[in-house]
């Protein structure tokens, strides 16, 4: 079992390594990595520092959805409980768009404490990077569209941790102040 040090050490790295090239959509192609560091603090952040598995997950949970990444290999070099937080969080990229969000809005009640962390502190990166000074009408509809969706699927993870609750609300209100 790796130290908690090492293992979101270890996590930071992988996902840098398997994210490499990759940028977010939008403005600035901003290179992907610094979303999952955002997820990751925003999770240490959360829980104070005291769940390495859970920041762990935090940088690793696009890796399955986005690599080549098996859960066998998290398993194997975290632990199962990072391994299933990031399956957790994967959505199936063989769906439509529309499904695959349908279903994250049906699944988030049925989520354990974790994932649910994780899909708040995704969201609040997510919306975060729509937010722009002088958006364009397709940013505009794109922030309306994905802050309106998030609102539903955070309804099914919230009351696990109140400061992530109100960062999101706080996200949101931000995302509604440009509409």
């Amino acid at each position: 079992m790796l130290s908690p040090i090492r293992l979101i050490s270890e996590a930071a790295e992988l996902a840098a390594q398997r994210h490499n090239g990759m940028a977010r959509k939008g403005r600035g192609s901003e290179p992907y990595i610094n979303h999952l560091a955002e997820v990751a603090n925003l999770l240490a952040t959360a829980t104070d520092g005291a769940d390495a598995e859970l920041v762990a997950a935090g940088w690793l949970h696009d890796t399955i959805e986005d690599t080549d990444t098996t859960r066998e290999e998290l398993a194997q070099t975290f632990s199962e409980r990072v391994a299933a937080l990031v399956v957790e969080c994967t959505d199936d990229m063989n769906l439509p768009k529309a499904e695959r969000r349908r279903k994250q809005i049906e699944d988030a009640l049925h989520k354990s404490p974790g994932a649910k962390l994780i899909k708040i502190a995704d969201k609040i990166s997510n919306i975060g990077a729509r937010l722009h000074t002088d958006p364009t009408t397709e940013e505009l509809d794109d922030l309306a569209d994905y802050s309106g969706w998030a609102t539903q699927v955070v309804a099914g993870c919230r009351g696990g941790n109140a400061w992530l609750d109100e960062k999101f609300d706080n996200a949101v209100k931000a995302a509604k102040a440009l509409l």
